[in-house]
């Protein structure tokens, strides 16, 4: 049996994005090992057949020490397990195995899913990662962009020049986040919000956002859904007391807000891949308002199934929004639907494992 090493920095990233090449990798009878820090998705991968190989990283940390810490710990794992190929996914795994891989003959695919606002400004830092991701690069069988502006940016800094394939993000389980009916408007129209709390996701426009609209259109709700850092919990606290939103905190499952919601707002100027928050929304068959951002405005089409309006723009949101709540509730719908069909169309998760299978096989 081959040997393929999946590596990544979350359990929830690779059971809730790309559990279905796992299922795959099984079903073709390669023994699947997952190299990543233990969570409670774990449990499930190894009942499936994976083999856990646990690991320490310290996802967010630019403390050097514990890096290293991090790539002997590598270092050791694949010498010990030696797979015939490895998958390796995010940035600082992406950056580390890579170069290790590279360096001992080891095969491996690379998925770029986003550049990290590392990347995101001339620095010195910038420059750093642009010669580190180009080391880690340099032997990859193939690597998968999820956007063309990280396509592009590899291109024009001479990061990398072998197989490249451009995929559809993470793609979209279109069972799992299947179509919904979409609800009446007689108890008002419910926005989400479904992201981490942190100023690049649009918090700041989304809560100002939610403050005017709900002076116009006093039969709204806002909801926000997701991990809040620190900086942002007495502003939601605020918030939330005035009557102008409704905090959630981490949902498990968000499908049983999405039942519920006429629109989801993704006001993101984050770097990322493609926002799978997105590609999940329009699947149920929800319109969707987000930012003219590479990775948020190639799940959209403006104004047949959702709106697109410029980042960091209040005003824009606000009329967007404005432009959104002055629609007819079956307009509405049937916008939802025409986001269902695009994501069957060009986001279905079957896509990216079939291109990730194709190259599998090539890289054995």
């Amino acid at each position: 049996m081959k040997k393929i090493m999946v590596m990544v920095n979350r359990d929830f990233v690779l059971y809730n994005f790309r559990i279905e090449l796992v299922e795959r990798l099984l079903e073709e009878n390669y023994k699947v090992y997952i190299c990543l820090p233990y969570g409670e998705k774990v449990d499930k991968m190894v009942a499936m057949g994976c083999k856990f190989v646990p690991v320490e990283i310290d996802k967010r940390g630019k403390n050097p020490f514990r890096d290293l810490k991090l790539i002997r710990s590598y270092w050791n794992i694949l010498k010990r397990i030696q797979p015939d190929l490895i998958l390796m996914y995010t940035t600082k795994v992406n950056i580390y195995a890579g170069i290790l891989a590279g360096r001992m003959n080891i095969p491996y695919l690379m998925n770029v899913s986003g550049l990290g606002t590392a990347l995101e400004y001339k620095s010195m830092v910038q420059k750093l990662m642009i010669f580190l991701y180009k080391r880690a690069a340099r032997h990859a069988k193939c690597l998968f962009f999820q956007n063309l502006e990280n396509q592009a940016f590899f291109e024009k800094h001479g990061m990398y020049d072998g197989m490249q394939k451009l995929i559809p993000g993470s793609g979209v389980n279109l069972k799992h986040w299947h179509l919904m009916e979409y609800p009446d408007d007689a108890g008002g129209v419910e926005f989400l919000f479904i992201a981490r709390v942190i100023k690049e996701k649009g918090i700041e426009e989304y809560l100002a956002m939610a403050k005017q609209i709900k002076t116009e259109y006093p039969n709204t709700v806002f909801h926000v859904l997701g991990p809040c850092d620190g900086e942002y919990e007495d502003m939601l606290c605020e918030y939330e007391r005035k009557g102008i939103i409704r905090y959630h905190g981490m949902v498990q499952d968000t499908r049983e807000f999405l039942m519920h919601a006429h629109c989801t707002v993704h006001p993101s100027y984050y770097p990322e891949g493609v926002s799978n928050v997105l590609l999940e929304s329009a699947a149920c068959g929800r319109p969707v308002i987000t930012t003219d951002r590479s990775g948020c405005r190639e799940t959209v089409e403006d104004g047949v199934t959702g709106f697109v309006v410029a980042q960091k723009d209040m005003d824009a949101l606000i009329g967007g929004v404005r432009k959104f709540m002055q629609m007819g509730n079956d307009e509405r719908r049937k916008m939802g639907l025409a986001g269902r069909e695009k994501m069957v169309r060009e986001f279905d998760r079957e896509i990216v494992v079939g291109e990730y299978m194709e190259e599998v096989k090539n890289g054995l």
